[in-house]
């Protein structure tokens, strides 16, 4: 068995255990497919992850970067009470179209907004709405803009707020100080942004699986 191989049958088996997918989120996942959507979502037991932070954060105002199909956020949406809200920002109006259809079949169409459109032009929006603050954020867009959305997510939340950041380790990659590359350039511009911002405390977890070798960072927002 190769360790990649490894890796997979882990996963298969801890998400048949603990978090396996029911028939609204098996849809979501055919349905993007079917549409040609990148294979890019969360694993099921990391939306497993996702929904259990939110429960454990009591959250009632969730703010989600990245929507794709909107596999992670019927995960995330299912955590919220029957007045929570669930605001979730996607780029591609395609992908947009796609997940909103997933996220009314699941039954969750009164909790959850999608915006279609550059994140970096739905959050100003957002804030001059002057919403809530959100208890957690979930960001898992585009890589360069890291660090734009961590500090967004800061000014759109409060005290005791969490931040989740996906798709930190990039292969490794993110070590490499030198590289050029975009992905890696802004998730480690993000990642420095957190452990030296005055009212963040994070930390981050390398992971493997079938999303193969990657991690994830979480930040606590501070007074």
């Amino acid at each position: 068995m190769s360790e990649s191989h490894g890796w997979d049958e882990v996963d298969a088996y801890f998400t048949a255990h603990l978090a396996p997918d029911d028939e609204d989120l098996a849809a979501a996942l055919r349905d993007s497919d079917a549409a040609g959507l990148p294979h890019i979502n969360v694993a099921g037991n990391q939306g497993k992850l996702l929904q259990l932070l939110a429960q454990i954060q009591g959250a009632r105002h969730i703010l989600e970067i990245g929507t794709l199909g909107g596999y992670s956020t019927i995960w995330l949406g299912r955590a919220l009470p029957a007045d929570g809200r669930l605001v979730s920002l996607e780029y591609d109006p395609v992908h947009a179209e796609v997940a909103v259809r997933n996220i009314a079949r699941a039954g969750l169409d009164k909790l959850v907004e999608v915006r279609v459109g550059p994140a970096l032009e739905s959050l100003p929006k957002l804030a001059d709405e002057n919403p809530p603050p959100f208890d957690l954020v979930f960001i898992d867009a585009d890589k360069a803009n890291n660090p734009h959305y961590v500090e967004w997510a800061v000014k759109l939340s409060s005290t005791g707020s969490l931040i989740v950041l996906d798709n930190v380790v990039r292969g490794g990659r993110v070590t490499d100080a030198g590289s050029t590359a975009s992905d890696v350039v802004g998730t480690r511009a993000a990642i420095e942004l957190i452990g030296s911002h005055p009212r963040l405390s994070g930390t981050a977890i390398q992971t493997v699986g079938t999303k193969g070798y990657d991690g994830f960072a979480v930040a606590r927002v501070l007074a």
